[in-house]
This record gives structure tokens, sequence and C-alpha cells, in this order.
């Protein structure tokens, strides 16, 4: 149970250093035993991290094609 509430605190945005003191552990190497970051986690990071950049927007590849060749591989002539 120990476990479960310690990755549940970290997962809920609970900094390493404080569960770390949390659990009582005199080393925070010993804390990342318990807590480790899965791959939402990971997820949400990297959004937070590059909100404020501005992604290019991509064209579709088709939007270059002119009709004629949209209808041949349509299989409409």
């Amino acid at each position: 149970m120990r476990h479960t509430r310690a990755i549940h605190l970290y997962r809920g945005g609970m900094p390493l250093s404080i569960l770390s003191e949390f659990l009582g552990h005199c080393s925070e190497e010993t804390t990342r035993i318990y807590a480790y970051a899965d791959t939402e986690m990971k997820r949400e990071a990297i959004n937070k991290a590059t909100a404020d950049i501005a992604m290019p927007e991509e064209k579709p590849i088709w939007d270059e094609t002119d009709e004629e060749t949209l209808r041949k591989l349509a299989g409409l002539r």
C-alpha cells in the first residue's frame, strides 16, 4: 500500500523531493525506486513544455496533386 500511495502522489503532481520526505527516505534516490514517470506523465510534461511553441502547419501531400492525377488514383477517368 505504501508503494501504491507513493505512485499516486507522484502521478498527482507531488514533487519527488517532497515525496521523499513524506515517505521518510533519507535520499531521493531511494524514492526513485517507487516513483517513475509513466507514459502519460511524460506526455503531459512534453505538452506543458511545448505549449508556447508554434508548430508549423503541415499540408497533406495530396493538396499538391492536380485534379487529373487524383481521378486516376481514385479509378475515375
